[in-house]
């Protein structure tokens, strides 16, 4: 399946990651966030329900000036992160960094503002990973917006495997500009985030390849080392 989810998401097309059994227990709705459309963003916010973030690679939050959300409001007394805090992930902090909008958006929240941020992020990132030629990143974008930032963890999936590490190893694997866009599945009936099982037979019935973390570590593993060579 890892074939399938690598080929779908270089086509523009969703894929499904589940995390772990001792992590979230979640499954996102992924896709290329520079191939983003409005519509993308509707089954989404239908189809997902949770929060539609955008995953940013390490070295490009960094040339883009991206900071971690929890570095921002340590200063902010007891509001800010406390170490050790996320139950499902002791070592690490949030990927979470700024909540944007693309300045020629109007309220920033409809699916066509947020589709039109999310690609122009995107843009941004390919800019940075390949040395930077678009103006600096606040001179397009304003903050607080609409669309949630995630930075990746530095060594992305030796660091920490959370979903957007696991996002950003699928991009890379794909060859693709990696900026992905991911939203939690939810379960409408519960309120919870929806089982597994009912998210596979979800990405069977649209044709979504579904993915475990375990499959993507394996393969990222197996695709570092090819690398080396």
């Amino acid at each position: 399946m890892m074939h399938e989810a690598i080929t779908a998401l270089k086509e523009g097309r969703f894929v499904l990651i589940y995390d772990f059994d001792n992590r979230e227990r979640e499954t996102d709705l992924v896709i290329r966030s520079d191939t983003i459309r409005h519509n993308d963003i509707l089954r989404m916010r239908k189809d997902g329900g949770g929060l539609i973030c955008t995953a940013v690679h390490p070295d490009a939050a960094k040339a883009l000036g991206l900071p971690f959300a929890s570095d921002v409001f340590s200063r902010c007394g007891e509001l800010g992160e406390k170490e050790g805090e996320i139950p499902y992930d002791r070592k690490n902090h949030s990927s979470f960094s700024l909540w944007v909008n693309h300045r020629e958006t109007f309220t920033g929240i409809t699916d066509h503002d947020r589709a039109l941020t999310i690609s122009k992020i995107a843009e941004h990132v390919r800019s940075a990973m390949n040395g930077g030629s678009l103006p600096p990143f606040g001179k397009e974008f304003r903050t607080p917006g609409h669309s949630a930032l995630l930075r990746a963890a530095d060594d992305l999936l030796d660091q920490r495997q959370g979903q957007t590490e696991l996002s950003i190893a699928l991009a890379l694997m794909a060859g693709i500009t990696p900026a992905v866009t991911v939203c939690e599945m939810l379960d409408d009936e519960t309120g919870n985030a929806l089982e597994k099982e009912k998210a596979r037979a979800y990405g069977e019935d649209h044709g979504f390849p579904f993915v475990t973390g375990e499959e993507i570590i394996e393969a990222w593993q197996a695709w570092k080392a090819s690398q080396s060579r």
